[in-house]
């Protein structure tokens, strides 16, 4: 087994005899210890929260933002390096206006989750530069509606061979998270950050694909869910105050009309108060549980 300090890790274009590339693990590393962010894909729309700490009394309350709108209808939230992760929303943003000038079309969540994996990969692969020190997570919502496009002349066919097949749906809520090895899957509920053990198997818990006898979260039920599950995350953290920052994207016929916002300031105080209620009781349930193993004891 190759120890970590024999070479190997000098440089991103070296594999270790084992098959490791240790700048990649270093990258992950820097993720890890960054602040909590989570995504969630619910029937209607998507919502994406992050944990933002308060490092100093002196930043201005609901400044320097941990979640950017890439296109009217996507959004992405990072965890680790902010640097690192403000130029990927800016190339983000670059592959969105340029799929928009190619294409007259808005950019789809998945194709811009697979150019911006394509691009975190890339900086694995030569010696001048380093891995990301960032895992995003891309929310968007494509729209189900049948847009004109930008110039068009003409139409298509409506049905068959280079039309749209009659009867299938199209568009949707799409979540998607993307490493800096540039791996990237697409999640009902995604997790990065310091706290993503805690808010992975909280996000496990909730019913998101639909599929059981359930009908999934609504959007508003999502947002509440997020905010709790910021707050669990954050026992790591429990000694440093934080920011709660949402945005949520629905559908044309939901309350954002398929763009990506900010929650509103109701709600996400709603919800704050939602995710305080129930993180008391659950510290209130794990203190009676302790007490009665306590006496059983005795």
């Amino acid at each position: 087994m190759t120890s970590i300090g024999t070479g190997y890790d000098l440089a991103n274009s070296i594999f270790s005899p084992d098959g490791r590339n240790f700048q990649v693990e270093y990258a992950v590393k820097a993720v890890e210890n960054g602040s909590t962010s989570i995504g969630i894909r619910c029937k209607d729309g998507i919502v994406l929260a992050a944990e933002k700490v308060i490092t100093s009394k002196l930043l201005k309350q609901g400044a320097n933002k941990r979640i950017a709108t890439v296109d009217r209808h996507l959004g992405i939230v990072y965890s680790g390096m902010i640097p690192d992760g403000r130029h990927f929303v800016d190339r983000a943003r670059d592959e969105a206006r340029g799929w928009r000038d190619n294409y007259k079309t808005p950019i789809s969540t998945k194709d811009l989750a697979g150019r911006m994996g394509g691009y975190m990969q890339a900086y694995t692969l030569y010696q001048s530069v380093r891995p990301f020190g960032i895992t995003a997570i891309i929310g968007g919502y494509d729209s189900e509606l049948e847009t004109p496009v930008d110039g068009e002349v003409g139409s298509g066919p409506s049905v068959g061979a280079g039309g749209k097949v009659e009867g299938k749906k199209h568009g949707g809520p799409f979540l998607y998270m993307v490493e800096p090895s540039g791996l990237y899957w697409g999640y009902y509920g995604a997790a990065t950050g310091k706290g993503r053990q805690a808010a992975k198997a909280e996000l496990e818990k909730l019913d998101l694909s639909g599929d059981g006898e359930s009908t999934g979260l609504t959007l508003e039920e999502a947002v509440k869910e997020a905010a709790r599950i910021i707050y669990v995350a954050h026992d790591d953290n429990k000694d440093k105050e934080f920011e709660l920052e949402m945005t949520w994207i629905s559908g044309a016929d939901g309350p954002t009309k398929g763009r990506h916002q900010e929650v509103p300031e109701a709600l996400r105080k709603e919800a704050e108060k939602y995710a305080e209620r129930m993180t008391a009781k659950d510290v209130e349930e794990e203190e009676e549980t302790k007490e009665g193993g306590d006496k059983m004891e005795e």
